[in-house]
């Protein structure tokens, strides 16, 4: 028997999910929509008194001046390779220890699981000076290798795998050792992929930090030659004063956010499966 749709109810779906779900899509996606838009309006469309939302003579003279500024290809390069290899590094090192501390009988595990949980609380700038002094004296300067080998540990990505792997049946392990499956074999045999929606999630929000990052690469790189694409898209920030240049800005900030983009919608579906695998038995 269906009950019926009093005004009460309408009033309450209204306030309670569809209003803040709209406040919360005009917040977070209304800015990104207008940044994609201008990045394609010439300057006398961005800088008027009277805007358009839809540009009335596209252009993409804003991506070929960011392109002119800035090595475009060779930052890419960059940007790719430290974040598929950091990312391919981290996610590894995750599961490994995730494992280690869930399946193999390691002593004081406990108190490493500890310094794990202290790890996510502080933040990553506490420890910028003496990594600067570490790879510097390491060589690491102006180097791929010194912008990804910093940041390979991830106590997120440790933390959440341990968390899942504690939900898997204990009897899945077991008849694998009974088969004479050693704990290599066990961890990618049956524990990764009981628990690979929960990977895919490290491994997107691993990919997305590295993608991101900022701070660390400026840091340690000067060289345009080895600066990823956040960095070297820095290199507009001398024309940032410049009302005329708000395209170029724009199309450079799409440059950044639009790989990332296109990875969140083909893994999206697996953040949701992820963070709650294990929440249910």
């Amino acid at each position: 028997m269906k009950r019926a749709l009093t005004p009460k109810k309408l009033w309450s779906a209204v306030l309670g999910g569809y209003l803040p779900m709209l406040l919360a899509l005009l917040i977070i996606v209304l800015p990104l929509v207008w940044m994609v838009i201008s990045s394609f309006k010439p300057v006398g469309e961005i800088v008027t008194v009277t805007p358009t939302i839809w540009p009335e003579d596209p252009t993409f003279d804003n991506y070929q001046q960011v392109a002119e500024r800035v090595p475009l290809g060779q930052v890419f390069l960059n940007s790719i390779i430290t974040t598929s290899v950091g990312s391919a590094i981290k996610v590894m090192l995750a599961i490994t220890t995730a494992y280690a501390l869930v399946f193999i009988n390691v002593r004081f595990k406990n108190v490493i699981f500890l310094g794990i949980l202290v790890a996510l609380m502080v933040p990553p700038e506490v420890a910028m000076l003496p990594n600067y002094l570490t790879i510097s004296g390491l060589g690491g300067r102006n180097t791929l290798w010194g912008i990804i080998l910093p940041g390979l540990g991830t106590a997120f990505g440790t933390f959440l795998l341990r968390q899942q792997f504690k939900t898997v049946p204990i009897a899945l392990v077991e008849a694998a050792e009974l088969d004479g499956a050693g704990h290599w074999k066990r961890l990618w045999r049956v524990i990764v992929p009981v628990s690979a929606p929960t990977i895919a999630t490290v491994g997107l929000v691993t990919i997305v930090n590295e993608w991101n990052n900022f701070l660390w690469p400026l840091i340690i790189t000067d060289s345009v030659d080895k600066m990823t694409l956040p960095v070297g898209l820095n290199l507009l920030n001398s024309i940032e004063g410049q009302t005329g240049t708000y395209g170029i800005l724009m199309a450079g900030a799409v440059l950044v956010i639009v790989p990332v983009l296109i990875i969140f919608a083909a893994l999206q579906r697996y953040i949701v499966a992820g963070l709650t695998q294990g929440a249910v038995k």
